[in-house]
C-alpha cells in the first residue's frame, strides 16, 4: 500500500472514530447532575458542588458566614447529595440539640402517618378521641385540623405556655390546654399556641392507641435509621410527650427528617408519610396564608427569606433551628445554632426580625449557583420591631399551672391533676440534658459520640 496509502487509511480510520465519538456525544445529550439516594446509615451520600451546578469556593464562603453567625451545624443538600457542611459540624453532628418549635412539624408528620393508617380523622372533633368528660363541649368541638393549623381559638401566651415545660413542672399539658379560654371560634383566627400542639400530640397518641414516642420511633424514626439512643423527647409529669418543642436530636438525624419531607415522604422504597398528606401540610390555611399543617409556607413567612422561590417551606424553631426546603431547586438546608441574626433594634429586633440571617445566607448560596436561581435582592432591610408582649406573656396561663385563675383546669395543679400519677419535676430528664441540648459522657445521655 505504501506510506501514502497507509496514511490515507489512518486518516479515514481516525475520522470514523472521531465521527463515532461525536455521534455518541450528541446522542447522549447534556451530562446530568447526579442524584443521590437517601440512606438510613450514619453518613449521607455526597457530591461535589460543581457536580450539581454550584461553585465550591462561593459555597464555602456561605458556610464561613454561617459559622460567624452562631450556626453550629449547617448541611446543604442538592438532589439528596450533601454538598456543603458547616465549619463546626465535626463537633456538633452527633450532639442531641433542642430543635424547639421545629418539633411541631415532627408532630405533623406523626399526625399524617396516623391519618394514612386510618386511625386519625383530620376533620373530626377532638372529642372523638378524648376520654369521656375531659374538656368542655366547646373545647371538644375543636377539630384535629384546627390544631394542625394553629387555629384552635385558644388563648395564647407563647412564653408563659412554654416556661412550665422548660422548668419543668407541667402536670398534664393536654389537660392544661383544655383549661385555656377559647377567645375565637375554632378555625377562624391564627394563634401560635404551644398548648394546642401539646393537645394534638395527646390526641394522636389516643388515636393510635399507644404511647406517642413508641409510635414515632417505629413508624418514623427507626425506618430513617434514627436510633432510640440518639434523641431525647421531653414529657410532662403525667408522661405526655410535648408537641410544641423539646425534641433533642442530633443534626444528622434532623437532616434525615428534612430529606424525608423534601422527598414527598418517601424513604428509599418505603412511603413513610403519604405525599397526599404532605401536599395538604404545605397548603396555606384559611386562617394564615403563611401556615399549613405546622409548617411555614412560602417566602417571607416565619423565618423564610422573603426572596425565596414561591414553593419554599420550612420547619422553624426558636433561635433559628430550621429545615428549609425549596422543591423547585431540589435544595434542602438544615441548620441549628443560637440565633445569630443581627439587628439594630436590640433584643426586640433579634426576637422579631429573624429573617435577616436566612436572607443574607441564601443570598450567598444563590450566588454560588452557576446560574443564580433568583435575582440578588440586596442586603436585608430591617423592619421596625413589632413585639407585642401580650402575645408572649400571659400571667393567667402561668398561674393556671398552679390551679389559679381563668385558664386553670379544675382539679389540675402542679401538685395533683385529676387522677393522673405525676412524676416529680426533672424526673424525666436524662443526665447531661439541659434546655438547649444533651452533653456529657453519661451513657444514659442521648448522643452518638
Amino acid at each position: 500500500m505504501g506510506r501514502f496509502g497507509g496514511f490515507v487509511v489512518g486518516v479515514i480510520a481516525a475520522s470514523l472514530v472521531l465521527g463515532n465519538l461525536f455521534v455518541t456525544s450528541a446522542d447522549a445529550g447534556p451530562v446530568e447532575s447526579p442524584r443521590c439516594a437517601v440512606t438510613s446509615g450514619r453518613e449521607p451520600q455526597r457530591a461535589q458542588p460543581e457536580q450539581v451546578g454550584l461553585d465550591s469556593d462561593l459555597l464555602h464562603e456561605a458556610m464561613a458566614f454561617a459559622a460567624e453567625r452562631n450556626r453550629r451545624n449547617v448541611q446543604v443538600f442538592r438532589h439528596n447529595c450533601l454538598i456543603a457542611e458547616g465549619l463546626t459540624n465535626d463537633r456538633t453532628d452527633d450532639v442531641a440539640w433542642n430543635i424547639w418549635s421545629a418539633t411541631k412539624s415532627i408532630v405533623s408528620l406523626l399526625a399524617g402517618i396516623a391519618w394514612d393508617q386510618g386511625n386519625l380523622d383530620l376533620d373530626a372533633p377532638i372529642g372523638r378521641y378524648l376520654p369521656a368528660g375531659l374538656g368542655s363541649n366547646e373545647h371538644r368541638s375543636i377539630t384535629v385540623a384546627n390544631l394542625l393549623t394553629e387555629s384552635s381559638g385558644l388563648q395564647v401566651g407563647v412564653l408563659t405556655e412554654g416556661i412550665t415545660g422548660v422548668i419543668p413542672i407541667d402536670p398534664h399539658s393536654a389537660v392544661q390546654a383544655l383549661g385555656m379560654p377559647l377567645i375565637d371560634p375554632p378555625g377562624t383566627v391564627f394563634g401560635y399556641s404551644q398548648r394546642a400542639v401539646d393537645l394534638l400530640a395527646y390526641v394522636v397518641e389516643l388515636a393510635v392507641a399507644e404511647p406517642l414516642q413508641q409510635f414515632a420511633h417505629r413508624e418514623l424514626f427507626a425506618p430513617l435509621g434514627i436510633m432510640r439512643s440518639d434523641y431525647y423527647w421531653a414529657r410532662d409529669r403525667a408522661g405526655n410527650t410535648y408537641g410544641y418543642a423539646h425534641l433533642m436530636i442530633p443534626p444528622k438525624d434532623f437532616a434525615k427528617l428534612g430529606l424525608l419531607v423534601s422527598n414527598e415522604g418517601q424513604w428509599g422504597a418505603r412511603q413513610i408519610v403519604s405525599d397526599n398528606y404532605l401536599r395538604q401540610a404545605r397548603t396555606p390555611s384559611t386562617s394564615n396564608p403563611c401556615y399549613g399543617y405546622l409548617f411555614w409556607i412560602g417566602p417571607g413567612c416565619g423565618q423564610n427569606a422573603d426572596f425565596l422561590p414561591a414553593d419554599a417551606y420550612s420547619m422553624s424553631g426558636l433561635g433559628l433551628q430550621n429545615v428549609f426546603v425549596i422543591p423547585s431547586l431540589d435544595l434542602t438546608v438544615i441548620w441549628t445554632g443560637v440565633f445569630g441574626n443581627v439587628s439594630s433594634q436590640g433584643p426586640a429586633g433579634v426576637a422579631t426580625n429573624t429573617r435577616e440571617l436566612p436572607h443574607e445566607f441564601f443570598r450567598k448560596v444563590f450566588d454560588a449557583f452557576d446560574t443564580p436561581p433568583m435575582p440578588d435582592p440586596g442586603p436585608y432591610v430591617e423592619q421596625p420591631a413589632r413585639l407585642d408582649a401580650r402575645a408572649y406573656v400571659d400571667l393567667d396561663i402561668l398561674a393556671a399551672a398552679f390551679g389559679i385563675g381563668p385558664a386553670a383546669y379544675p382539679d389540675c395543679t402542679v401538685f395533683a391533676c385529676l387522677n393522673y400519677p405525676l412524676a416529680p419535676p426533672f424526673r424525666d430528664i436524662p443526665p447531661g440534658c439541659v434546655v438547649v441540648g444533651c452533653l456529657g459522657s453519661d451513657p444514659r445521655t442521648p448522643g452518638i459520640r
